[in-house]
């Protein structure tokens, strides 16, 4: 038989000892069910919700009436631990149960209590089930009104932190505990006459004098609680300083028990690190600056009765009452509790007047604790694909082990906080146009509102330049438009995909709707169009946008971790490219260069509009030099493809946008998704971290191709004019770097916040031109902030096809040719031909252009031919 064990004992109530039962070995009297059930019901030395019981032998309330004893007790309050059998009831004429109690039978009167004191005195109680009493199994939604189940609730580790990793319910971080095979259910009497000895208790029974409406009393508790012992205060916080050289342990038992600290007459909720805040020079700090991480101070959040206790490690106990009432140095501190329902609005100057507008939100107190709108997490979850809100976790991970968290959440404009007395610290932010804002409010008795005003200070919208971010998983469209005009993002463009056996955002697909337009019941100014991400785990992935009709599908193939196991390739990504294309979508190649195989062919088919750099969730990586330098390749082979940005967030870890595509709309036309695929097929676009750019040669934008003639360039001598103007208000700039055909020609230094300059530039080959924008925070390395889509110019009898690079590219298709012809699982049928086909195809339109310049280079089985012996 188990034992309970949810949590240590409270010093205010004791066991009593039964004179007279049944051992559960004797009991025959019970239903089948319930007899069968036997064996999980608790016996021993237990404690429930912080309350001691001994379960020795048992109490049968059948037909007759049985009186237990036990010593003189003097107490106010009696807690009876105890369950019922079940009586099943079928339904009557026409398949209907009438009259309709439940299966628990509600209100049934069960039983009387009949409480015995030593000057002969008694005190009848009814009790009736779904209050005082339930079944020890139940119905689910069927619970008592008046009792509780005899485990607490417990917390519960996140999926991520799980040793045997769940999900699903695991997400909720609670569980009632009720949902075992039996349950006894605990039942507080409060004694009029306190100061009475009790020395038994008689039970009658009442209903139906059968068996299967028998009750069985488990143990009895006797205690002097304040107030009803099972019921508990709503949530506090208080900070526990761990003694010196002992490390924080956050592990969770069966119980959800910390080994640190333990909560009798209540439950520890959860416990963090303390997270340090630069309150003092809060204003002068920057937007989603990490906090430090308290090495002894552990932030606990808690539900308890007044009369608990703390139970400490080494033994120690100190009492609720004296932590919430002090302010001394001691092991548990109190945190101002967030209780004053407070609005807050954030606001912006348009037209002379102010409207509310979503933006990303941080609140914390004093101690550092986070502080969300009531309908947030308190505790977001930054694990892949376990987030369901509109969070941001900064600084932690996909897989849940942030080390130092600054957590954040989208709001539409106006939301509602609980928030403590005193002060607290605000940060909102709004894109890459408007100024970040990190302001002291004090939270006064009468506050009922707090409004934060923003400014936009750079005006590239205004100019024409739309914000998207090209790669989003797991949010619903509606979250997305949130999120994306929180963090000041135009287009989101959210994808569906599959990994394995899991399928995501398939349902949102439809081939037509775009969230947030005028056509949809939106303003038009922010966007989401739902497409696709097409994977395959060596050949690579492909980002599908804006298509119309049907789903390209398959999503995935060859296998896992992307396909199902035992999926044969069976088509590539350049042939997803040219459906997509045919469908009117614009093709991305995400994440780029990795998977680094099968793009190199549809880049040099013309397949692809873009390549993607990405940021996942790391504010302060900046564009990868490594991406750069592959991106330069086809760049110096004259593969004119845009730059674009794209977040792959797959978590609350990544926000919306942290690296994202800047794309001109043409003057005069009005911004749509259809505009904004136009924009990036022209490949005037820049990617950023926060710098915003504008660049170009000779007067001609981003992506423009320019033709210099031989006349042309020897009235010109041969040089080119370019102009350019840098501004930002989050990620200080440090130098702007003109690249011509992926080395730096011009490099200056600027200052934080805004800098224009031009270059005069000869070209005597053709060439490619582009604008780089280094920067970075105080306390961060200098990072690669922004970059431009190039230039081409293109100067006569001078093919862009550089030797070096062309190699590496159809090295890069060789590859994938190999591992078609090799440990690939085929598909049935020609479609292996076909694809070779495609492949091969690619391979040799480069490589025709390598003879025609006459470059010579290595042949390898796939490319060896009789004109080279």
């Amino acid at each position: 038989m188990p034992t309970i064990n949810d949590g240590p004992s409270s010093r205010f109530f004791w066991p009593l000892h039964l004179e007279s039962g049944r051992l559960l070995s004797e009991l025959a009297c019970l239903s089948d069910e319930m007899s069968a059930a036997l064996q999980y019901a608790p016996s021993g030395e237990c404690v429930a919700w912080g309350i001691p019981f001994t379960i020795e032998q048992l109490v049968v309330v059948q037909q007759d009436i049985v009186t237990v004893n036990f010593g003189p007790t003097t107490a106010r309050w009696l807690v009876f631990m105890h369950t019922s059998d079940a009586r099943n009831i079928g339904p009557g004429p026409g398949g209907f149960w009438s009259p309709m109690r439940g299966q628990g039978q509600l209100a049934e009167h069960a039983a009387d209590y009949v409480m015995l004191f030593r000057d002969g005195m008694e005190e009848r109680v009814a009790i009736r089930r779904r209050h005082q009493i339930g079944t020890f199994q139940r119905r689910w939604g069927e619970n008592c009104f008046e009792a509780v189940a005899h485990g607490k609730p417990r917390p519960v580790r996140a999926s991520h932190e799980q040793l045997r990793p769940g999900w699903g319910s695991t997400q909720t971080r609670a569980d009632v505990a009720d949902e075992v095979p039996w349950v006894n259910w605990l039942w507080a009497w409060e004694n009029p006459h306190p100061d009475k000895a009790i020395v038994g208790v008689r039970f009658e029974p009442v209903s139906g004098g059968l068996s299967t409406s028998s009750v069985v009393v488990s143990a009895i508790s006797a205690g002097n609680a304040s107030s009803l012992p099972l019921r508990w205060q709503t949530r506090r916080k208080a900070v526990l300083r761990l003694p010196e050289g002992e490390s924080f342990r956050p592990d969770l038992d069966e119980q959800g028990r910390l080994a640190q600290i333990q909560l009798d007459l209540g439950q520890v909720i959860s416990a963090t690190p303390r997270l340090m805040y630069p309150n003092d020079a809060w204003g002068d700090t920057y937007n989603n600056q990490l906090p430090a991480k308290s090495e002894r101070d552990v932030l606990i959040e808690y539900t308890a009765h007044p009369d608990a206790g703390f139970h400490l490690a080494d033994g120690r106990m100190v009492a609720l009452a004296e932590v919430e009432d002090t302010q001394r140095t001691m092991p548990l501190r109190p945190v101002a509790p967030a209780t004053q329902r407070v609005t807050l609005r954030v606001v912006e100057r348009k037209g002379g007047t102010l409207r509310a507008v979503p933006v990303k939100l941080h609140i914390h107190g004093e101690w550092g604790e986070y502080l969300p709108p009531v309908d947030r997490h308190r505790i977001p979850n930054s694990a892949w694909f376990e987030d369901y809100s509109v969070d941001f976790v900064h600084g932690g991970t996909w897989w849940g082990s942030a080390e130092t968290p600054h957590y954040c959440t989208y709001i539409p404009g106006e939301t509602t906080l609980n928030l403590p007395q005193g002060l607290v610290y605000v940060e909102v932010a709004k894109g890459f146009e408007i100024r970040p804002v990190r302001k002291v409010y004090e939270v006064k008795p009468d506050t009922q509102e707090i409004v934060v005003e923003i400014d936009k200070v750079l005006p590239w919208r205004e100019r024409g330049w739309v914000t998207a971010d090209t790669h989003v998983h797991f949010l619903s469209p509606m979250s997305a438009l949130l999120e994306g005009a929180a963090e000041g993002v135009n287009v989101v463009n959210l994808l569906a995909s599959q990994w394995s056996e899991l399928m995501t955002n398939v349902g949102d697909f439809d081939g037509k709707t775009v969230w947030g337009s005028r056509e949809a019941g939106g303003d038009g100014e922010y966007l989401v169009r739902v497409g696709t991400e097409n994977r395959q785990h060596v050949l690579g992935h492909i980002s599908l946008l804006g298509y119309s009709g049907r789903i390209i599908v398959p999503m995935t193939t060859g296998g896992p971790d992307e396909s199902a196991l035992g999926d044969p390739i069976e088509i590539l990504l350049t042939e997803w490219a040219r459906q997509c294309k045919q469908q009117g979508g614009v093709v991305v190649l995400p994440h780029f260069p990795n998977p680094r195989a099968e793009h190199a062919a549809s880049i040099v088919s013309g397949d692809v509009d873009a390549i993607e750099m990405t940021a996942w969730g790391n504010l302060y990586g900046g564009l990868d030099p490594y991406s750069l330098s592959d991106w330069y390749r086809y760049l110096n082979c004259g593969y004119l493809v845009a730059a674009a940005g794209g977040t792959d967030k797959m978590s609350a870890n990544t926000a919306v946008g942290t690296v994202r595509t800047y794309a001109r709309i043409a003057p005069g036309e009005p911004f749509t998704y259809v505009a904004w695929m136009e924009a990036v097929r022209r490949a005037e676009t820049f990617v950023t971290y926060g710098p915003l750019l504008e660049f170009m040669v000779d007067g001609r934008p981003m992506g423009s191709r320019i033709e210099l003639s031989a006349c042309t360039q020897a009235a010109s001598s041969g040089t080119v004019d370019v102009t350019w103007q840098v501004a930002s208000v989050t990620v200080p700039m440090s130098r702007v770097e003109l690249i011509v055909n992926g080395e730096i020609r011009e490099s200056v230094a600027v200052p934080p916040d805004q800098a224009s300059g031009n270059w005069s530039v000869k070209v005597e080959t053709s060439s490619w031109l582009a604008l780089l924008v280094r920067g970075h925070y105080a306390d961060k390395p200098e990072i690669i902030a922004a970059h431009s889509s190039p230039v081409m110019v293109m100067v006569a009898g001078s093919p862009m096809l550089a030797a070096a690079d062309a190699v590496t590219i159809l090295e890069q298709i060789e590859g994938a040719l190999a591992y078609l012809d090799t440990v690939g699982t085929r598909a049935q049928g020609s479609a292996y031909k076909r694809m070779r086909l495609v492949l091969t195809s690619a391979h040799h339109a480069l490589h025709n252009r390598m003879h025609e310049r006459g470059y010579y280079h290595d042949h390898t089985p796939v490319t060896n031919h009789a004109e080279h012996r």
